[in-house]
């Protein structure tokens, strides 16, 4: 029968059932680097404080070394008492350096799979990060490519006003950069090793935390080791951020799959980023968008049921918490492939630039524009509203168009009846942040700055 790392409490062996339930490896595998990276920053440290010789470490060190590479290549070979990753790396160590044996020394699960989890869960969302400056950057190509494009801005799904295409790119592009933010931060609160809080209670050998800290790369070590070893808000942060982002990505699917219906007509799809019908030839389905939109649901599920493990456990460890991975592990990899696929989407769009300009050239859509006409010559803008709702109301009546009303009423005229020149809306907007020709392209600018701000925040 294969021991356990706690078979000497215990007569005999985990059932079957238990042993399924119990062990994780099918999904911790996946942070074999960073518990090696681990392992390595203890031995380092045992040695420091005396609790190994030189030559054990070193010893030990090179069979890590080797273990690594063995999973690495994929020769690696797991057997039935590995029942998570710590196991397998720690009885395949001892296996090529009986001083592995020593490994465990001053260091329990539970401070072992914290650590593991922030390294791996601080180089992962950097990456993520780095994807989403990649889309914002995508993003804005788009804007510099269309730079007099424009179309109808909506609220409620009903046209409102103008803006100029890029302003409406921008828009996800600064919606990301919130994302951008909140990933920063998370990566930041989860820079502190738990390595040395032990079990829950620290130890009484000389251990040295701080050592292996700073060879870890964190910007600090635990300062409770029982909140060490049961603190999971970086995983519960992590999850909000990537939840956060997939409500991003999820609201800019939307629009483009209703950008690319008949009905609005707004852009074309790249063969290589669409789908076709199984029964219908003339399909063409923006499938990258739907999944997009589907795949936010997945991930603030994935929060809601860490959130609920969470919130009804005692200090300190819990077997519960072994239900962090799954879900952080998901979520990055659904967040990557999103941001890959979304990216190649939009920077392959064909922009239907006549369509929408033929949608916000709508009389209507000037209204607002007449009402400010009005207010510029000392009329109240509820009065003004007023004014421009009842020639709305007139025209969509019959009783004329909505120009030729505007010429003939007194407080506006002709020279009004120039607002519903084609574009004139759209770039007539003049105030910072707004949908116009003008503080759009001092927008650009400052967004451009933005995305190399945050690269230099993230190291490059």
């Amino acid at each position: 029968m294969a021991k356990t790392l706690w078979h000497g409490r215990f007569e005999g062996g985990p059932t079957e059932a238990l042993q399924a339930l119990n062990d994780s490896l099918p999904f911790d595998r996946r942070m074999y680097r960073e518990d090696i990276a681990g392992s390595q920053a203890h031995v380092s440290m045992l040695a420091s404080v005396g609790l190994l010789s030189e030559a054990e470490r070193d010893a030990i060190a090179i069979a890590l070394d080797r273990v690594r590479a063995e999973m690495d290549d994929g020769t690696f070979v797991f057997v039935p008492s590995d029942e998570d990753i710590h196991t397998a790396v720690e009885r395949r160590t001892t296996e090529l350096e009986p001083a592995g044996a020593k490994l465990h020394t001053g260091r329990s699960r539970n401070d072992q799979v914290a650590t593991d989890l922030r390294l791996w869960t601080k180089a992962e969302l950097r990456g993520v990060a780095a994807l989403v400056l990649r889309f914002q950057r995508t993003l804005l190509a788009q804007a510099d490519a269309h730079p007099d494009a424009y179309l109808p801005g909506y609220t409620h799904l009903q046209q409102a006003m103008p803006v100029m295409l890029a302003h409406h790119l921008l828009a996800h592009g600064w919606a990301l950069s919130r994302d951008v933010d909140r990933i920063i931060e998370t990566v930041r609160r989860a820079d502190v090793s738990p390595l040395g809080a032990g079990a829950l209670a620290g130890s009484s050998l000389p251990l040295d935390p701080d050592h292996t800290a700073a060879a870890l790369g964190f910007a600090a070590r635990f300062e409770n080791s029982l909140d060490a070893v049961s603190d999971r808000d970086f995983v519960a942060d992590s999850l909000y951020s990537l939840a956060m982002l997939g409500i991003h990505l999820s609201r800019m699917g939307e629009e483009l799959i209703l950008w690319a219906s008949q009905e609005f007509g707004f852009i074309g799809l790249d063969d290589g980023f669409s789908t076709g019908s199984s029964m219908m030839p003339q399909k063409k389905n923006p499938d990258i968008a739907e999944l997009a939109r589907g795949k936010a649901g997945r991930l603030v599920g994935h929060l809601a049921g860490l959130l609920t493990t969470l919130k009804g456990l005692p200090l300190t460890y819990n077997k519960d918490l072994q239900e962090d991975k799954e879900p952080l592990f998901d979520a990055v990899d659904t967040v990557r492939l999103t941001l890959l696929a979304l990216g190649g989407m939009v920077s392959t769009l064909t922009f239907h630039t006549d369509t929408m300009a033929a949608g916000a050239d709508s009389p209507y859509s000037v209204a607002t524009d007449l009402a400010e006409y009005l207010v510029r010559s000392g009329m109240p803008f509820r009065a003004a509203h007023a004014v421009v709702g009842e020639l709305v109301r007139r025209a969509l009546s019959g009783e004329a168009s909505l120009p030729d009303l505007v010429a003939g009423h007194d407080g506006l005229g002709p020279d009004a009846v120039a607002l519903f020149e084609p574009g004139r809306s759209a770039r007539g907007r003049t105030t910072p942040g707004s949908g116009g020709a003008a503080p759009v392209a001092v927008q650009r600018d400052r967004f451009a700055a933005r995305l190399d701000t945050d690269e230099l925040r993230l190291g490059g």
